[in-house]
Protein backbone atom coordinates (compact mmCIF):
# COMPACT_ATOMS: atom_id res chain seq x y z
CA UNK A 1 0.00 0.00 0.00
CA UNK A 2 1.38 3.54 -0.80
CA UNK A 3 2.23 5.63 1.72
CA UNK A 4 0.07 8.20 2.85
CA UNK A 5 -0.03 12.21 2.28
CA UNK A 6 -1.80 14.75 4.48
CA UNK A 7 -5.41 15.59 4.42
CA UNK A 8 -6.01 19.28 2.46
CA UNK A 9 -7.82 21.47 4.54
CA UNK A 10 -11.13 21.62 2.26
CA UNK A 11 -11.29 17.79 3.29
CA UNK A 12 -14.21 16.85 5.73
CA UNK A 13 -12.22 14.30 8.73
CA UNK A 14 -15.24 11.97 8.25
CA UNK A 15 -14.91 12.22 4.74
CA UNK A 16 -11.26 10.70 5.49
CA UNK A 17 -11.26 7.05 4.24
CA UNK A 18 -7.62 5.01 4.61
CA UNK A 19 -8.05 2.66 1.53
CA UNK A 20 -5.67 2.09 -1.70
CA UNK A 21 -8.25 1.74 -4.59
CA UNK A 22 -6.03 -0.90 -5.97
CA UNK A 23 -5.98 -2.91 -2.71
CA UNK A 24 -9.24 -2.49 -1.27
CA UNK A 25 -9.84 -4.54 1.95
CA UNK A 26 -11.11 -7.94 1.51
CA UNK A 27 -11.14 -7.16 -2.18
CA UNK A 28 -8.45 -9.83 -2.43
CA UNK A 29 -10.60 -12.55 -1.24
CA UNK A 30 -13.38 -11.20 -3.32
CA UNK A 31 -13.59 -8.54 -5.67
CA UNK A 32 -16.51 -7.15 -5.62
CA UNK A 33 -17.54 -8.36 -1.93
CA UNK A 34 -14.53 -6.25 -0.71
CA UNK A 35 -16.65 -2.82 -3.11
CA UNK A 36 -19.79 -3.65 -1.58
CA UNK A 37 -18.27 -3.59 1.89
CA UNK A 38 -16.66 -0.14 1.38
CA UNK A 39 -19.64 1.26 -0.17
CA UNK A 40 -21.61 0.16 2.53
CA UNK A 41 -19.68 1.61 5.25
CA UNK A 42 -18.86 4.99 3.42
CA UNK A 43 -19.67 8.23 2.95
CA UNK A 44 -21.06 8.33 -0.94
CA UNK A 45 -17.70 11.00 -1.92
CA UNK A 46 -14.62 10.44 0.39
CA UNK A 47 -10.96 11.11 0.22
CA UNK A 48 -7.85 8.76 0.35
CA UNK A 49 -4.64 9.86 1.52
CA UNK A 50 -3.18 6.81 -0.82
CA UNK A 51 -1.67 7.14 -4.29
CA UNK A 52 -0.66 10.93 -3.94
CA UNK A 53 -4.52 11.44 -2.32
CA UNK A 54 -7.46 12.00 -4.37
CA UNK A 55 -11.40 11.48 -4.24
CA UNK A 56 -13.62 7.95 -4.83
CA UNK A 57 -17.02 8.06 -6.15
CA UNK A 58 -18.77 5.12 -4.04
CA UNK A 59 -21.93 5.98 -4.97
CA UNK A 60 -23.38 5.02 -8.44
CA UNK A 61 -25.10 8.33 -9.25
CA UNK A 62 -21.72 9.98 -8.56
CA UNK A 63 -19.85 8.07 -10.37
CA UNK A 64 -21.89 7.96 -13.10
CA UNK A 65 -22.01 11.50 -13.13
CA UNK A 66 -18.41 12.00 -12.77
CA UNK A 67 -17.77 9.57 -15.90
CA UNK A 68 -20.01 11.66 -17.96
CA UNK A 69 -19.49 15.13 -17.24
CA UNK A 70 -16.50 16.00 -19.22
CA UNK A 71 -16.82 19.93 -18.76
CA UNK A 72 -16.27 19.76 -15.12
CA UNK A 73 -14.05 16.20 -14.48
CA UNK A 74 -11.47 15.81 -17.76
CA UNK A 75 -10.19 12.93 -19.32
CA UNK A 76 -6.61 14.43 -19.24
CA UNK A 77 -5.57 11.84 -16.43
CA UNK A 78 -6.93 8.61 -16.15
CA UNK A 79 -4.83 6.45 -14.63
CA UNK A 80 -4.06 6.58 -10.59
CA UNK A 81 -1.76 8.01 -8.89
CA UNK A 82 -1.61 11.24 -10.84
CA UNK A 83 2.13 11.53 -11.38
CA UNK A 84 2.07 7.95 -12.99
CA UNK A 85 -1.09 8.89 -15.23
CA UNK A 86 0.23 11.95 -16.52
CA UNK A 87 2.55 9.42 -18.51
CA UNK A 88 -0.28 7.59 -20.01
CA UNK A 89 -1.53 9.79 -22.51
CA UNK A 90 -2.37 7.46 -24.98
CA UNK A 91 -5.56 8.13 -27.24
CA UNK A 92 -8.52 8.97 -27.00
CA UNK A 93 -8.89 7.75 -23.74
CA UNK A 94 -7.29 10.99 -22.31
CA UNK A 95 -8.78 12.85 -24.84
CA UNK A 96 -11.61 15.84 -24.19
CA UNK A 97 -14.43 16.22 -26.41
CA UNK A 98 -14.59 17.53 -29.13
CA UNK A 99 -10.80 16.90 -30.20
CA UNK A 100 -10.99 13.00 -28.96
CA UNK A 101 -14.33 13.54 -31.69
CA UNK A 102 -11.98 12.58 -35.22
CA UNK A 103 -9.97 9.46 -33.31
CA UNK A 104 -13.38 7.93 -31.45
CA UNK A 105 -14.86 7.73 -34.49
CA UNK A 106 -12.43 5.82 -36.03
CA UNK A 107 -12.98 3.53 -33.58
CA UNK A 108 -16.87 3.72 -33.97
CA UNK A 109 -16.26 2.52 -37.79
CA UNK A 110 -14.89 -0.40 -36.66
CA UNK A 111 -16.79 -1.80 -34.07
CA UNK A 112 -20.01 -0.35 -34.85
CA UNK A 113 -23.29 -3.55 -34.15
CA UNK A 114 -23.32 -3.94 -37.74
CA UNK A 115 -19.78 -5.15 -38.46
CA UNK A 116 -19.47 -7.09 -35.07
CA UNK A 117 -22.93 -8.92 -35.88
CA UNK A 118 -21.04 -9.99 -39.28
CA UNK A 119 -18.30 -11.59 -36.75
CA UNK A 120 -20.85 -14.23 -35.52
CA UNK A 121 -20.03 -17.07 -37.07
CA UNK A 122 -16.26 -16.81 -36.42
CA UNK A 123 -16.51 -15.86 -33.22
CA UNK A 124 -18.69 -18.92 -33.12
CA UNK A 125 -16.22 -20.76 -34.43
CA UNK A 126 -13.76 -19.84 -32.25
CA UNK A 127 -15.45 -20.52 -29.52
CA UNK A 128 -16.73 -23.92 -30.23
CA UNK A 129 -13.33 -24.68 -31.10
CA UNK A 130 -11.50 -24.16 -28.01
CA UNK A 131 -14.52 -25.91 -26.12
CA UNK A 132 -13.95 -29.11 -28.16
CA UNK A 133 -10.01 -29.18 -27.79
CA UNK A 134 -10.78 -29.89 -23.45
CA UNK A 135 -14.44 -31.54 -23.71
CA UNK A 136 -13.76 -34.98 -23.54
CA UNK A 137 -11.28 -34.26 -20.57
CA UNK A 138 -13.69 -33.92 -17.98
CA UNK A 139 -12.26 -30.54 -16.96
CA UNK A 140 -9.91 -27.46 -17.66
CA UNK A 141 -7.73 -24.39 -16.70
CA UNK A 142 -10.45 -22.25 -17.66
CA UNK A 143 -8.17 -19.18 -17.62
CA UNK A 144 -5.69 -20.34 -19.34
CA UNK A 145 -7.16 -22.90 -21.84
CA UNK A 146 -10.28 -20.67 -22.90
CA UNK A 147 -10.25 -16.77 -21.27
CA UNK A 148 -6.90 -15.85 -22.00
CA UNK A 149 -6.93 -16.88 -25.50
CA UNK A 150 -10.88 -16.89 -26.96
CA UNK A 151 -11.24 -13.17 -26.63
CA UNK A 152 -8.02 -12.25 -27.40
CA UNK A 153 -7.72 -14.38 -30.85
CA UNK A 154 -10.87 -12.35 -32.00
CA UNK A 155 -9.53 -9.30 -31.24
CA UNK A 156 -5.98 -10.17 -33.38
CA UNK A 157 -8.27 -11.29 -36.13
CA UNK A 158 -9.87 -8.12 -36.30
CA UNK A 159 -6.37 -6.21 -36.02
CA UNK A 160 -4.33 -8.88 -38.45
CA UNK A 161 -1.82 -9.48 -35.76
CA UNK A 162 -0.42 -13.08 -34.98
CA UNK A 163 -2.39 -14.72 -32.03
CA UNK A 164 1.18 -16.25 -31.25
CA UNK A 165 2.32 -12.76 -30.20
CA UNK A 166 -1.04 -12.85 -27.42
CA UNK A 167 0.86 -13.97 -24.48
CA UNK A 168 3.67 -11.25 -24.49
CA UNK A 169 1.06 -8.28 -25.36
CA UNK A 170 -1.37 -9.39 -22.22
CA UNK A 171 1.77 -9.26 -20.29
CA UNK A 172 2.47 -5.77 -21.00
CA UNK A 173 -1.12 -4.64 -20.61
CA UNK A 174 -1.14 -6.41 -17.22
CA UNK A 175 1.83 -4.37 -16.53
CA UNK A 176 -0.19 -1.42 -17.34
CA UNK A 177 -3.25 -2.09 -15.40
CA UNK A 178 -1.75 -3.81 -12.39
CA UNK A 179 0.92 -2.44 -10.10
CA UNK A 180 3.89 -4.67 -8.95
CA UNK A 181 4.85 -6.49 -12.05
CA UNK A 182 7.98 -7.15 -13.78
CA UNK A 183 7.83 -3.99 -15.89
CA UNK A 184 7.04 -0.89 -14.98
CA UNK A 185 3.76 1.20 -16.63
CA UNK A 186 6.52 3.25 -18.85
CA UNK A 187 8.53 -0.09 -19.83
CA UNK A 188 5.27 -1.61 -21.20
CA UNK A 189 4.15 1.09 -22.94
CA UNK A 190 7.56 1.36 -24.50
CA UNK A 191 7.30 -2.39 -25.71
CA UNK A 192 4.11 -1.14 -26.93
CA UNK A 193 5.14 1.02 -28.97
CA UNK A 194 8.02 -0.74 -30.07
CA UNK A 195 5.83 -3.72 -31.05
CA UNK A 196 3.09 -1.24 -32.78
CA UNK A 197 5.96 0.83 -35.02
CA UNK A 198 6.33 -1.46 -38.06
CA UNK A 199 3.11 -2.48 -37.75
CA UNK A 200 1.66 0.83 -38.52
CA UNK A 201 4.34 1.94 -41.10
CA UNK A 202 3.92 -1.33 -43.32
CA UNK A 203 0.16 -1.15 -42.95
CA UNK A 204 0.07 2.63 -43.95
CA UNK A 205 2.49 1.92 -47.14
CA UNK A 206 0.56 -1.88 -47.83
CA UNK A 207 -2.74 -1.42 -46.44
CA UNK A 208 -5.30 -4.51 -45.74
CA UNK A 209 -9.02 -5.07 -44.72
CA UNK A 210 -7.89 -5.29 -41.13
CA UNK A 211 -8.90 -3.06 -38.65
CA UNK A 212 -5.67 -1.17 -38.22
CA UNK A 213 -5.10 -0.26 -42.04
CA UNK A 214 -8.87 0.95 -41.87
CA UNK A 215 -7.89 3.66 -39.30
CA UNK A 216 -4.57 4.41 -40.59
CA UNK A 217 -6.51 4.64 -44.36
CA UNK A 218 -9.66 6.87 -42.84
CA UNK A 219 -9.81 10.60 -43.46
CA UNK A 220 -10.52 12.42 -39.64
CA UNK A 221 -12.58 15.63 -39.87
CA UNK A 222 -11.21 17.95 -37.06
CA UNK A 223 -12.66 19.77 -34.66
CA UNK A 224 -11.46 22.80 -37.00
CA UNK A 225 -13.23 21.72 -40.54
CA UNK A 226 -9.87 20.42 -41.86
CA UNK A 227 -9.22 16.52 -43.04
CA UNK A 228 -6.14 14.47 -42.36
CA UNK A 229 -4.96 10.78 -41.40
CA UNK A 230 -3.97 10.01 -38.37
CA UNK A 231 0.14 10.97 -38.09
CA UNK A 232 2.57 8.16 -36.86
CA UNK A 233 2.21 9.09 -33.40
CA UNK A 234 -1.41 9.65 -33.04
CA UNK A 235 -1.26 5.45 -34.73
CA UNK A 236 1.10 3.98 -32.13
CA UNK A 237 -1.21 5.87 -29.62
CA UNK A 238 -4.35 4.88 -30.49
CA UNK A 239 -3.25 1.16 -31.96
CA UNK A 240 -1.87 0.28 -28.39
CA UNK A 241 -4.78 1.50 -26.57
CA UNK A 242 -7.13 -0.52 -29.08
CA UNK A 243 -4.58 -3.14 -28.37
CA UNK A 244 -4.77 -3.30 -24.20
CA UNK A 245 -8.53 -2.73 -24.20
CA UNK A 246 -9.18 -5.92 -26.81
CA UNK A 247 -6.73 -8.53 -24.71
CA UNK A 248 -7.39 -7.79 -21.15
CA UNK A 249 -10.71 -6.53 -19.64
CA UNK A 250 -12.94 -9.35 -21.50
CA UNK A 251 -10.66 -11.96 -20.79
CA UNK A 252 -10.82 -10.61 -17.01
CA UNK A 253 -14.65 -10.63 -16.96
CA UNK A 254 -14.91 -14.29 -18.21
CA UNK A 255 -13.57 -15.34 -15.09
CA UNK A 256 -16.08 -13.80 -12.72
CA UNK A 257 -18.74 -15.17 -15.60
CA UNK A 258 -18.34 -18.89 -15.62
CA UNK A 259 -17.23 -18.52 -11.82
CA UNK A 260 -20.88 -17.41 -11.37
CA UNK A 261 -22.60 -20.03 -13.77
CA UNK A 262 -20.53 -22.93 -12.26
CA UNK A 263 -22.03 -22.30 -9.09
CA UNK A 264 -25.46 -21.79 -9.52
CA UNK A 265 -27.33 -24.72 -11.64
CA UNK A 266 -30.52 -22.90 -11.61
CA UNK A 267 -28.85 -20.39 -13.54
CA UNK A 268 -27.41 -22.42 -16.10
CA UNK A 269 -30.49 -24.77 -16.69
CA UNK A 270 -33.04 -21.33 -17.14
CA UNK A 271 -29.80 -20.27 -19.94
CA UNK A 272 -29.38 -23.19 -21.60
CA UNK A 273 -33.37 -23.85 -21.69
CA UNK A 274 -33.66 -20.35 -23.39
CA UNK A 275 -30.57 -20.06 -25.52
CA UNK A 276 -32.38 -16.77 -27.18
CA UNK A 277 -32.12 -15.36 -23.81
CA UNK A 278 -28.70 -15.41 -23.32
CA UNK A 279 -27.95 -12.13 -25.03
CA UNK A 280 -29.95 -10.32 -22.65
CA UNK A 281 -28.91 -12.05 -19.64
CA UNK A 282 -25.55 -10.82 -20.72
CA UNK A 283 -26.13 -7.24 -19.07
CA UNK A 284 -27.23 -8.46 -16.11
CA UNK A 285 -23.67 -10.39 -15.48
CA UNK A 286 -22.03 -6.87 -17.19
CA UNK A 287 -23.82 -4.94 -14.23
CA UNK A 288 -22.83 -7.59 -11.89
CA UNK A 289 -19.20 -7.79 -12.66
CA UNK A 290 -17.47 -4.42 -12.87
CA UNK A 291 -14.12 -4.37 -13.03
CA UNK A 292 -12.31 -1.28 -14.10
CA UNK A 293 -11.02 1.30 -11.12
CA UNK A 294 -9.76 4.57 -13.23
CA UNK A 295 -9.81 8.29 -12.49
CA UNK A 296 -11.08 11.75 -13.59
CA UNK A 297 -8.99 15.17 -13.16
CA UNK A 298 -11.32 18.02 -11.59
CA UNK A 299 -11.18 21.05 -14.40
CA UNK A 300 -11.86 23.86 -11.69
CA UNK A 301 -12.41 24.49 -8.19
CA UNK A 302 -16.16 23.48 -7.07
CA UNK A 303 -18.89 22.29 -4.55
CA UNK A 304 -19.70 18.61 -5.72
CA UNK A 305 -22.78 17.26 -3.91
CA UNK A 306 -21.39 19.17 -0.91
CA UNK A 307 -17.67 18.52 -1.01
CA UNK A 308 -14.99 21.49 -1.82
CA UNK A 309 -13.39 20.00 -4.98
CA UNK A 310 -10.20 21.69 -6.07
CA UNK A 311 -9.06 22.21 -9.58
CA UNK A 312 -6.28 19.20 -10.40
CA UNK A 313 -7.61 17.34 -7.82
CA UNK A 314 -8.52 13.44 -8.89
CA UNK A 315 -11.58 11.27 -8.58
CA UNK A 316 -11.56 7.70 -8.59
CA UNK A 317 -14.35 5.72 -10.53
CA UNK A 318 -14.37 2.52 -9.62
CA UNK A 319 -17.04 1.16 -12.27
CA UNK A 320 -17.96 -2.09 -9.93
CA UNK A 321 -19.98 0.75 -7.49
CA UNK A 322 -22.25 2.00 -9.92
CA UNK A 323 -23.74 -2.07 -10.80
CA UNK A 324 -24.07 -2.83 -7.12
CA UNK A 325 -25.07 0.72 -5.18
CA UNK A 326 -28.32 -0.81 -3.76
CA UNK A 327 -29.50 2.57 -4.39
CA UNK A 328 -29.32 2.03 -8.17
CA UNK A 329 -30.42 -1.72 -8.48
CA UNK A 330 -32.41 -3.58 -5.29
CA UNK A 331 -30.33 -6.69 -4.32
CA UNK A 332 -27.31 -5.55 -6.04
CA UNK A 333 -25.12 -8.66 -5.51
CA UNK A 334 -27.83 -10.71 -6.81
CA UNK A 335 -27.92 -11.86 -10.14
CA UNK A 336 -31.54 -11.82 -11.23
CA UNK A 337 -31.41 -12.44 -15.12
CA UNK A 338 -35.72 -11.11 -14.70
CA UNK A 339 -34.10 -7.73 -13.27
CA UNK A 340 -35.49 -4.54 -15.81
CA UNK A 341 -33.01 -2.30 -17.39
CA UNK A 342 -30.16 -3.10 -14.61
CA UNK A 343 -27.82 0.23 -14.19
CA UNK A 344 -24.52 -0.43 -14.50
CA UNK A 345 -21.03 1.75 -15.57
CA UNK A 346 -19.08 -1.23 -16.82
CA UNK A 347 -19.03 0.28 -20.24
CA UNK A 348 -17.93 3.72 -19.43
CA UNK A 349 -20.99 6.27 -19.60
CA UNK A 350 -21.04 9.68 -21.95
CA UNK A 351 -18.54 10.31 -25.08
CA UNK A 352 -15.74 8.04 -23.62
CA UNK A 353 -18.18 5.09 -23.62
CA UNK A 354 -16.77 1.81 -24.73
CA UNK A 355 -16.26 1.47 -28.27
CA UNK A 356 -15.92 -2.10 -28.23
CA UNK A 357 -19.15 -3.01 -25.85
CA UNK A 358 -21.03 -4.97 -28.78
CA UNK A 359 -17.75 -7.39 -29.48
CA UNK A 360 -17.65 -7.35 -25.60
CA UNK A 361 -21.19 -8.40 -24.93
CA UNK A 362 -21.32 -11.30 -28.28
CA UNK A 363 -18.22 -12.80 -27.11
CA UNK A 364 -19.51 -13.14 -23.38
CA UNK A 365 -23.00 -14.43 -24.87
CA UNK A 366 -21.62 -16.98 -27.58
CA UNK A 367 -19.30 -18.45 -24.86
CA UNK A 368 -22.06 -19.37 -22.60
CA UNK A 369 -24.27 -20.42 -25.01
CA UNK A 370 -21.79 -22.62 -27.13
CA UNK A 371 -20.50 -24.03 -23.53
CA UNK A 372 -23.76 -24.62 -22.11
CA UNK A 373 -24.83 -27.03 -25.56
CA UNK A 374 -21.79 -29.08 -25.12
CA UNK A 375 -21.31 -28.56 -21.02
CA UNK A 376 -24.41 -28.01 -19.66
CA UNK A 377 -23.36 -29.21 -15.88
CA UNK A 378 -20.05 -28.46 -14.67
CA UNK A 379 -18.07 -27.36 -11.38
CA UNK A 380 -15.40 -25.32 -9.76
CA UNK A 381 -12.78 -27.74 -9.74
CA UNK A 382 -10.37 -28.36 -7.14
CA UNK A 383 -6.66 -26.25 -7.88
CA UNK A 384 -8.62 -23.25 -8.89
CA UNK A 385 -7.32 -20.21 -6.86
CA UNK A 386 -10.37 -17.30 -6.39
CA UNK A 387 -8.36 -14.85 -5.18
CA UNK A 388 -8.68 -11.43 -7.01
CA UNK A 389 -6.34 -10.19 -8.49
CA UNK A 390 -7.05 -6.44 -8.26
CA UNK A 391 -5.25 -3.32 -9.84
CA UNK A 392 -7.14 -1.00 -12.92
CA UNK A 393 -8.42 -4.39 -14.29
CA UNK A 394 -9.41 -6.95 -11.12
CA UNK A 395 -9.30 -10.87 -12.37
CA UNK A 396 -8.91 -13.62 -10.92
CA UNK A 397 -6.38 -15.82 -10.06
CA UNK A 398 -7.12 -19.00 -11.58
CA UNK A 399 -10.24 -20.70 -12.47
CA UNK A 400 -10.28 -24.30 -13.31
CA UNK A 401 -13.46 -26.36 -14.62
CA UNK A 402 -14.57 -29.78 -13.98
CA UNK A 403 -17.65 -31.73 -15.56
CA UNK A 404 -18.50 -35.40 -16.67
CA UNK A 405 -16.88 -36.36 -19.79
CA UNK A 406 -19.43 -36.81 -22.68
CA UNK A 407 -18.79 -40.38 -23.26
CA UNK A 408 -19.84 -40.87 -19.26
CA UNK A 409 -23.05 -38.83 -20.04
CA UNK A 410 -26.79 -40.06 -21.46
CA UNK A 411 -29.17 -37.83 -23.13
CA UNK A 412 -29.32 -34.67 -25.17
CA UNK A 413 -26.85 -32.19 -24.09
CA UNK A 414 -28.98 -29.76 -24.67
Amino acid sequence: MTDPVPRPAHVPADRLVDVDVMQVPGGGDDYHRGWADLQAASPPLVWTPRNEGHWIALSGEILAEVQADWKRFSNRVIVLPKSLGEHHRLIPTTIDPPDHRPYRKLLNENLAPGAIRGLEQSITAAAVGLIDAFIDDGGCNFTTQYAEIFPIRIFLSLMDMPESHSEQLRHWATCMTRPGQDMTFEEAKAAFYAYVDPVVQERRDNPGSDMVSMMLQSRMTMPDGGERRLNHQEALSLVTQVLIAGVDTVVNFLGFTMLALAEDKLLRDRLRADPDDILPAVNEFFRRFGLVTIAREVRADMVFHGMTLKAGEMVAIPTVVHGIDPAVNADPLTIDLDRKRGRHSAFGSGPHMCPGQELARREVAITIREWLHRIPDFHVAQGSVLASREGIVASLERLKLAWDAPGNRSGDMR
